[in-house]
């Protein structure tokens, strides 16, 4: 497509970076603001974040938030059949006590209240393949805005602005909070007994050891800024107590009416504790609003696209979104104990192999990386023993960033020299609305797990 400039754009960008020698001012400016903001990290803890960011115009744009806003619409309705046909729900091979819970009602009418839809994207072609649905503790939000604002603080930004007058950013932090209020104020329950319908007090709960903490700190303080009082929850401090009559949700620090669930179900059922069962309770009774409940979750495993590439769905989906998924989606196969293996083992370069559970880009193994044969007959053996999927590796998009702060095994003089990476983009979805980019990528390795992951900010050119 002509009018697609992003790759133009971007390496505009970059020669701007290389004409002032890698603006190390500029980098030095950005590191430090990242230093006093939210801490930018990957899940292990590595800092790397891209100087360079990923530029799109009004064209890309209008593809991705047209590829996002459909797949919420399919999740929406997947997640309705999965609700109201068992033939439909055992698709999803789901345990009974995870089945059990993904059953509970919200109190609400808005299935999927956020999501982030992750694709690759061809930023010379426009075309696209999605690669996997976050609905539960969907990470980035936080990042994408704060290595954004890092990135505009460069004298490169600056230039780079000055060429392009009509800039705009992504607060998906901000998009996050306005779901998390327009969810509850439509909750059945929202303006009974003690609970204000404007204000009440949000717990976002997590178990510590897996909560992203800066993530839960930036919207915290969003919050209190709106005159919401919110704070981080453990999971295991949850209780249904009884006073006056009235029994509500506490922990430690008193009452919650309004829970922003981080806690993953699977983790809820591998840790079980008198918390989880807690709020399990609080969702079934109507005690609190569980943002998301629990029937999010089918939609945020990795068999969700062997459902979608199945016949199941000829008769939940409209015309225009099964062309949507054959298009789009790989082909993927939920993988059990008597699944025959030789096809997937006969070509490893053509196979991914996702675990079971929550989807999460860094997850899949390659067949291509696997060092022989056997190692991938392992691997296979392992997914079909857990109950994971197959599914076809799609080509990624590869373009050059600037780092801003080296991954722990870089070479410390890389200095300004591009790197290559792999990239993904993940499409926000608040309460069905397209809401913003996070963008990042992986080099030196194969795409799942990469070896190296980098964080960009997003800029949108309307000119």
């Amino acid at each position: 497509m002509s009018n697609l400039r992003c790759r133009e754009l971007e390496d505009e960008y970059l020669g701007i970076l290389s004409d002032l020698d890698g603006d190390a001012e500029g980098r030095e400016l950005a590191a430090s603001y990242l230093a006093s903001a939210h801490p930018v990290a990957n899940r292990e803890g590595t800092p790397t974040w891209a100087l360079t960011p990923k530029v799109l115009t009004s064209a890309e744009l209008g593809i991705l938030r047209e590829a996002a806003e459909t797949m919420g619409r399919i999740i929406e309705k997947v997640t309705a059949r999965y609700l109201d046909d068992a033939d439909f729900r055992a698709r999803f091979g789901l345990s009974p006590e995870l089945e059990a819970l993904t059953r509970i009602p919200t109190g609400y009418e808005q299935l999927i209240p956020f999501a982030r839809v992750d694709v690759l994207f061809d930023e010379e072609t426009g075309s696209f393949t999605l690669a996997g649905v976050a609905t539960d503790s969907s990470l980035g939000m936080t990042a994408s805005v704060e290595v954004t604002r890092a990135a505009q603080l460069t004298e490169t930004y600056r230039r780079f602005a000055e060429r392009h007058h009509d800039i705009e950013t992504f607060d998906v932090t901000g998009g996050v909070i306005d779901a998390l209020r327009e969810t509850y104020m439509s909750w059945a329950n929202a303006d009974s007994g003690t609970k204000h319908p404007e204000r009440p007090t949000v717990g976002i709960v997590d178990y510590p050891e897996s909560a992203s903490a800066s993530e839960f700190s930036d919207i915290i303080e969003r919050l209190a800024d709106e005159g919401v009082f919110a704070r981080f929850v453990d999971i295991r401090d949850l209780r249904v107590e009884e006073a006056g009559g009235i029994r509500r949700l506490v922990d430690s620090q008193g009452p919650i009416a309004c829970v922003y669930r981080r806690a993953l179900l699977s983790e809820m059922i591998e840790k079980p504790c008198d918390g989880a069962a807690a709020l399990a309770e609080a969702a079934r009774r109507g005690l609190a609003c569980v943002i998301g409940g629990f029937g999010t979750w089918p939609v945020s495993t990795n068999a969700l696209f062997a459902v979608l590439t199945s016949d199941a769905v000829e008769d939940v989906l409209d015309h225009e979104e099964l062309a949507f998924v054959r298009a789009h989606v790989p082909e993927t196969h939920l993988l059990d104990r008597t699944s025959d293996l030789a096809p997937y083992l006969a070509e490893p370069e053509r196979w991914l192999a996702r675990p079971a559970g929550a989807y999460r880009a860094n997850e899949a193994v390659a067949g291509a990386s696997c060092t022989d044969r056997d190692d991938w007959w392992r691997v296979l053996l392992g997914c079909a023993e857990e109950g994971g999927v197959v599914q076809v590796r799609e080509a990624t998009y590869r373009s050059s960033v600037v780092l801003g702060a080296p991954a722990v095994d870089d070479d410390a003089d890389r200095g300004s020299e591009p790197v290559e990476v792999e990239n993904v983009l993940g499409l926000y979805l608040f309460r069905g609305e397209f809401g913003g980019v996070y963008a990042r990528g992986g080099y030196d390795g194969e795409i799942g797990p990469w070896s190296n992951r980098v964080t960009m900010g997003c800029l949108v050119v309307r000119d």
